[in-house]
This record gives C-alpha cells, sequence and structure tokens, in this order.
C-alpha cells in the first residue's frame, strides 16, 4: 500500500477510476511522461517504442487513473478511435521541437475533435507541450496559434509546457487533468 493509498484510506476517500487516453505522435514523449506518473518502484528505465498500446495505472489522492498509452506511428493512429468512447479525458503530447511534422499533430487533433465520440462531450484534454528542455522548441504559445488550440469552445482544454526527461512541468498538467475531470463528473 503506497502513500496515497494510506493517506486515502485515513481520510476514508474513495477513488474514482477514470480512464485516460494518451495521445500523439510517435517520438513525442508519451510513455515517458506516463512512466513519470508511476511510483518510482515501477518506472521502466528504458522507454521502448510503443506498438498497439500500453496500459498503465498510476493514482493520485482523489482519482485512480487507468491510462491507454496509445502509439503514435502512423499505422497504429487509426486503432485511437476505438477509445474515445469510454475515455474521461484525453492527454495529447507534442513533440515542440518537431516542426516538420506539426502539420501532422495539426491533423490528427483536427480528426480527433471531429469525430463523434468526442466533438459532443466535453472531455477535457491537456496538451503536454514536450520537450521543453531542449533548445529549438516551440513555446505552447506559438503550439496554441498553429495548432488553432482557441477554436476549441465546448470542452475544458489546457496547454502545459513540459520536459518527460526532466519531469518538469507534469505534475501541473496532471493537477489540471485531475481538476477538470471532477469538475465534468459534477456536471453529470
Amino acid at each position: 500500500m503506497g502513500l496515497l493509498d494510506k493517506l486515502a484510506a485515513c481520510l476514508r476517500l474513495r477513488r474514482k477510476s477514470v480512464n485516460i487516453l494518451c495521445l500523439g505522435l510517435d517520438n513525442s514523449g508519451k510513455s515517458t511522461i506516463i512512466d513519470r506518473l508511476k511510483p518510482a518502484s515501477a518506472a521502466v528505465q528504458l522507454v521502448t517504442p510503443t506498438i498497439g498500446f500500453n496500459v498503465e495505472k498510476f493514482s493520485t489522492i482523489r482519482l485512480s487513473f487507468t491510462v491507454f498509452d496509445m502509439s503514435g506511428q502512423g499505422r497504429y493512429r487509426n486503432l485511437w478511435e476505438h477509445y474515445y468512447k469510454d475515455a474521461h479525458a484525453i492527454i495529447f503530447v507534442i513533440d515542440s521541437v518537431d516542426r516538420l511534422r506539426i502539420s501532422v499533430v495539426k491533423e490528427e487533433l483536427d480528426a480527433l475533435l471531429i469525430h463523434p465520440d468526442i466533438k459532443h462531450t466535453r472531455t477535457p484534454i491537456l496538451f503536454f507541450a514536450n520537450k521543453m528542455d531542449l533548445k529549438d522548441v516551440m513555446s505552447s504559445d506559438t503550439l496554441t496559434n498553429i495548432l488553432k488550440l482557441y477554436d476549441i469552445q465546448h470542452k475544458p482544454w489546457s496547454i502545459c509546457s513540459c520536459s518527460a526527461m526532466t519531469g518538469e512541468g507534469i505534475q501541473d498538467g496532471i493537477q489540471w487533468l485531475q481538476d477538470s475531470i471532477l469538475e465534468e463528473m459534477k456536471r453529470k
């Protein structure tokens, strides 16, 4: 039993279980970010490219997350839509250095946002602008403009600068995601 489990038991809190999709192009840092969220004893030293998808679990004081870490390789992206209906939220990871494929990111994001299982829902979307520890990155503001995130009107979203390698910014994003999921649960 981990520290969060003990604290939740003492406070008699029951965590709600939620399903999260972690999406983004290959090599954007999805698996490394998810690995940062697991307890240190469960973290993997070497992250390898995801084939198909991986399922990971981690918890906060109020939520128990089941994360579907989906492959971002072109031939596997068509699998994403099969998981939209059961998602309580989406983490969309963007490689902030990859200027060559930012138009592909935009295309995949647009396809996600118009999908019937997403379009008419208030599914929160957390954008991680990853690799902020590297040189020549696109800022969160630049990515927001390129991807036209301000056009997302009817669902909560946030963009958070982060570095999967150092862990910087990840907890801030997960805190926003948890708060947004809980707010949406109250609305229902």
